[in-house]
């Protein structure tokens, strides 16, 4: 028993280490999942349905319909969020799930964002942590910028992603820019996932340590770095689409969960 005590004070001391944001931040919003049942309302809403008729499928080619408030896709238990994507037909859809944003309740310019989440399980499914900007002051995507703080794929079970779009790099044209890191059991525990996003760079984190910096060149543009402007946090889980059902869609694997623990974000005291 007292050993017991002893390593849970150590893990939580472990864990306390690992999450401090950089010198001179402060914590200036976040979501810490402690009040059970539907998320906060007044930190989040929604994008419903399956993106039709502007950009059907998300302009991913996804099988998913996202609800809307429906606790049986987000719901808040024991200081977790869970999104689930179901076998559960609607609006055309095999599947629901749910996509969360802070837009038009929050959003920021620059800062140090970080989530401790624990990924799906099974084929087909593509989880992700990412911002977008609140107004597009650079136009439609990729114009106005895209950062994906965290995407896994169950193809890709023991791999995670960050990766940034701009007008000048974007998978669509095969030019992002992105890194990521292997050989990891993302979906077996909860990981700390960050950006630590400044006016010259943006440095990507996984359990603290940095795996991937996009630099902002001394005479780039908008085309190449847009983010000098405010984006929102988007938390969801989709099933298949062009990156996610890249290797197909394990119809058994469903329901699939993705557990967000926390949402912080840090700005700097100045």
């Amino acid at each position: 028993m007292k050993y017991l005590t002893f390593y849970s004070i150590l893990c939580a001391f472990l864990l306390f280490s690992m999450s401090k944001p950089p010198k001179k931040y402060k914590l200036v919003w976040s979501d810490e999942f402690s009040t059970e049942g539907l998320p906060d309302a007044s930190k989040w809403t929604y994008d419903v349905g399956d993106g039709c008729p502007r950009i059907c499928g998300w302009g991913n080619n996804e099988w998913q319909y996202y609800t809307e408030a429906d606790i049986d896709n987000a719901s808040v238990k024991d200081g977790k969020l869970t999104i689930e994507a179901r076998p559960e037909k609607m609006g055309g859809k095999e599947y629901t799930s749910a996509r969360m944003l802070t837009r038009n309740r929050a959003s920021w310019k620059y800062g140090y964002f970080e989530m401790r989440a624990k990924t799906p399980v099974g084929l087909g499914t593509w989880a992700a942590i990412w911002l977008l900007p609140e107004k597009n002051n650079y136009g439609e995507w990729p114009g106005s910028g895209e950062i994906d703080l965290l995407e896994h794929v169950g193809f890709a079970q023991d791999s995670i992603f960050g990766t940034v779009h701009t007008e000048a790099f974007n998978h669509m044209i095969g030019t992002q820019k992105g890194g990521g890191v292997g050989k990891i059991k993302p979906h077996e525990d909860y990981h700390l996932y960050a950006i630590d996003w400044t006016p010259e760079k943006m440095d990507f984190l996984f359990d603290g340590k940095i795996y991937f910096t996009f630099y902002k060149e001394a005479l780039a543009n908008s085309k190449q770095w847009p983010f000098d402007q405010p984006f929102h946090v988007i938390l969801n889980l989709a099933v298949g689409g062009n990156l996610g059902g890249k290797m197909g869609v394990d119809a058994t694997a469903f329901p699939a969960r993705f557990s967000i623990d926390y949402v912080r974000v840090y700005q700097k005291k100045d």
